[in-house]
């Protein structure tokens, strides 16, 4: 027997996996829109979304053709030469956009790495060394590198791993009193997530985001929205910037972009690119044809106007459920969020058991998420079908029913 006909099992995780995650009992094998089903056949209703990346589904017909079509073609050449698929996504970006530029790395922590490095390296040579600061908000969340785990401000990821990186200062999020406090000429960029994901799903005020941007040209300092989690219609726009009409200078997006296949981006101006020469940064992978036509893909997909109206639809269905479960059993403290990126904050009898719910909806067929321990979390397909929605809220309402019995 080869090896890859060996079978596998969720043990052998423990037994072959460098043990930073834990993952649930089950391997899911197969998926099919807002289905998936594991090794036993068990199927399950996914409002997880792989963690806001699979944003139409499993195995959308339009992603599985564009990879095939590029895989019977050229998979790698790097960045010594350019691609097609990688010159079509850019150019599609950018007409979607504010944006005239596109730089391609792998993942959002890639994406962010390079944001956070071009906003320094842009005003070093604007303005000089000493102009370096960077201000993020309380909580936030911007990837594992070293250097975007100190600008997220969450020392349970940073802490434990040597010297942290110097010149980066956080404020609480939409507080924009406090951002004025902190913010001066040696600031370089203010950076936020439009809406802070991993610390509940807290979308910024309207009045934050516009008082933000003009700190920010007050100060020539560079806005950079990290919409990783945001990207890609989460929000009923393809970016949420474009929902609350207020422009960034740097934008990094992943996750729902390759829609499951990795790809990171960051999009800025041309002013901002410039700062970027040849030599200054790199990836090797990045711009890769395979993820860059499954990304185009995604953007033909998410970009019509059917299916970023859809999002508020599904939106109004999904807290019209959870409110109704919430009415019964008094869990949720409030439904919040934007689009399909929802957080249920708990009131204070459950908080800090999130994983209560999530592991009770998991035993009833549903995959959901936490956003810290007081937040459940749901970042379904933006072209879940209304039966899957609420076939998975009746779940989710049994879940509820089983963590409140106790």
């Amino acid at each position: 027997m080869s090896v890859s006909e060996m079978p596998v099992q969720r043990a052998d995780f423990d037994q072959v996996m460098v043990p930073n995650y834990a993952p649930a009992a089950f391997i899911p094998v197969r998926g099919d829109g807002s289905r998936v089903w594991d090794q036993s056949g068990r199927e399950l209703i996914d409002f997880a979304g792989g963690i806001a990346v699979t944003v139409l589904g499993h195995n959308h017909p339009a992603l599985v053709h564009a990879l095939t079509e590029q895989a019977k073609k050229i998979w790698h050449v790097s960045n010594v030469l350019t691609n097609e698929p990688a010159l079509r996504l850019a150019k599609k970006l950018t007409s979607a956009t504010f944006a005239d530029k596109v730089f391609f790395a792998n993942s959002g922590a890639e994406a962010n790495e390079a944001a956070f490095k071009l906003a320094r390296r842009y005003a070093h040579d604007k303005f000089g060394p000493e102009k370096c600061e960077i201000i993020a908000a309380t909580n936030s969340f911007h990837g594992r590198t070293l250097f975007t785990v100190t600008v997220g401000g969450q020392p349970k990821y940073s802490d434990g791993f040597g010297p942290k990186l110097e010149g980066i200062s956080h404020v609480p999020f939409n507080d924009l009193d406090a951002l004025k406090a902190q913010i001066s000429d040696k600031t370089c960029a203010v950076v936020l997530e439009p809406v802070q994901g991993e610390s509940g799903i807290l979308p910024a005020d309207q009045a934050y985001l516009e008082g933000v941007r003009a700190l920010c040209d007050q100060h020539n300092a560079l806005l950079v929205f990290d919409e990783v989690q945001t990207g890609m219609g989460r929000s009923g726009h393809l970016y949420a910037y474009q929902h609350y009409g207020v422009t960034p200078d740097i934008l990094s997006s992943a996750k729902s972009l390759g829609g499951g296949f990795p790809i990171g981006a960051i999009l800025t101006t041309n002013e901002v690119a410039a700062h970027f020469g040849v030599g200054t940064h790199g990836s090797t992978y990045g711009g890769n044809p395979l993820g860059c036509a499954v990304a185009e893909a995604v953007f033909d997909v998410v970009s019509t106007p059917e299916c970023l109206a859809g999002v508020a639809e599904r939106h109004a269905r999904f807290k019209a459920g959870l409110e109704a479960i919430n009415a019964k059993y008094a869990v949720f403290d409030t439904v919040r969020g934007l689009g399909l990126l929802i957080g249920c904050p708990l009131v204070a009898a459950y908080q800090g058991r999130a994983k209560d719910f999530m592991n009770a909806a998991e035993a009833e067929g549903l995959m959901i998420l936490q956003a810290s321990p007081d937040v459940v979390r749901l970042a379904p397909s933006l072209v879940i079908t209304n039966e899957e929605i609420d076939e998975g809220l009746a779940r989710l309402e049994r879940a509820v029913a089983k963590v409140v019995a106790g």
